[in-house]
C-alpha cells in the first residue's frame, strides 16, 4: 500500500481518495477507520462534560436505566442509551457481548472460555468483560475464528 500526503492552501476540507484494484474487506476497514477517525462521543462525569473518541473507549455498560463509557483514565456517563450506540459505533469494532455491555473488540487482550459457555474477556487495562452464551456464536464469527 502507498500512502501520498499534498498540501494544498486553497483546499478548505481534508478529503481523502482511497484508490484500489479491488474493495477488499480491508479497503472498506481502512474506510472505515478513516471515517471514524473523529467521531467523539459525548459524555459527563462530575458536572462536566467531555468528549472521547470512539475507539478510546473500552466498553460500554447500562447500569440502572444509565450509561457508562469506560475508557483507560475515566469513567463516564453517556448521553445514549447502548441500543443507541450500538446503531451508531462501528459493528467491527464494537460488539454487543452481553444485555448490559458493548465492548471495544481493539481493547481486547486475551479470551478465555468457561465452562458455562461465557467467555471471560481480559482487556488491555486487566479488566474482565463477560460474553454471554448467546453472543459467543456471533463473537467467533466477529474475529474468525475459536475464542
Amino acid at each position: 500500500m502507498k500512502v501520498y500526503i499534498t498540501e494544498n492552501n486553497a483546499v478548505t476540507e481534508t478529503t481523502v481518495e482511497i484508490t484500489c484494484k479491488e474493495a477488499t474487506s480491508e479497503v472498506e476497514r481502512l474506510e472505515r477507520h478513516i471515517t471514524d477517525f473523529d467521531s467523539k462521543l459525548k459524555g459527563k462525569s462530575d458536572g462536566e462534560t467531555m468528549y472521547v473518541n470512539a475507539r478510546d473507549v473500552l466498553y460500554f455498560e447500562s447500569v440502572d436505566n444509565r450509561t457508562f463509557m469506560y475508557t483507560k483514565d475515566n469513567v463516564l456517563e453517556a448521553e445514549r442509551k447502548l441500543y443507541e450506540l450500538e446503531d451508531t459505533l462501528n459493528k467491527k469494532d464494537f460488539f454487543r457481548c452481553s444485555k448490559s455491555v458493548i465492548v471495544n473488540v481493539n481493547a481486547i487482550k486475551a479470551l478465555k472460555p468457561e465452562i458455562t459457555r461465557n467467555i471471560l474477556a481480559t482487556l488491555e487495562t486487566g479488566e474482565v468483560v463477560t460474553i454471554s452464551r448467546r453472543y459467543v456464536k456471533a463473537f467467533k464469527e466477529l474475529i474468525g475464528g475459536e475464542a
